[in-house]
């Protein structure tokens, strides 16, 4: 049985940076364009990957799942005022725990609108995750509506988030809409020994 948490753990920046390791990427099972199949085609090159479609595990109930593809979803949820999107690694999707966050229909996995309205309770998520044997991890931290990172983190992780996801492009809106950089984000996951990932947030056909 593979222990998710520790391979994630032993990935390094470079496996990020030169493209070894893509842990965030979307299908057609949420708002990607690509088929889940075709992505596992795709990742027979990478180190490793994981398809982390919006609120739904469904892509990975339906395929069959080789080693090197960690199971993983994007949550969507608030915390006070600021809405985030939390990442669970290496979960049992075979296990109930997750069950009540899961959407609930196909809209809650594509439209931004639908699932801006999300009212899953963050710390009930995060213990929810780690029942399952998976990890949390906040998706592009430095798009996050706080002027202060590190507080706003350092409560998160007060509440069980593992780690946050640093190697991440910023492209689009995520490029315009951002109230930190990715070196401040590198600083903070370090002070307070979280874990760092990465991906790039891949909602087109082709993983290169």
């Amino acid at each position: 049985m593979i222990n998710y948490a520790d391979l994630i753990k032993s990935f390094t920046k470079e496996d990020y940076l030169q493209g070894r390791v893509n842990l965030h990427i979307h299908t057609k099972y949420s708002d990607g364009k690509a088929d889940f199949a075709e992505i596992i085609k795709q990742s027979k090159i990478f180190k490793s990957i994981a398809i982390c479609d919006h609120n739904t595990i469904q892509g990975y109930i339906d395929n069959d799942i080789p080693d090197n593809v960690i199971p993983a979803v994007e949550f969507d949820v608030w915390y006070k005022y600021i809405f985030l999107h939390l990442l669970a690694y290496g979960i049992n999707f075979t296990s109930d725990e997750l069950k009540p966050f899961l959407a609930k229909n196909k809209r809650e996995t594509e439209f931004d609108m639908v699932r801006i309205f999300a009212d899953r309770n963050l710390k009930k998520l995060i213990n929810a995750i780690h029942s399952v044997g998976g990890i949390a991890i906040l998706a592009h931290p430095a798009c996050c509506w706080t002027l202060n990172h590190e507080k706003f983190i350092k409560e998160l992780a007060a509440m069980g988030l593992d780690g946050l996801e640093v190697y991440y492009p910023y492209n689009r809106h995520r490029g315009i809409i951002k109230f930190t950089s990715t070196e401040k984000i590198e600083k903070i996951a370090d002070k307070f020994g979280l874990i760092k990932t990465g991906g790039t947030d891949l909602h087109g056909y082709n993983l290169i």
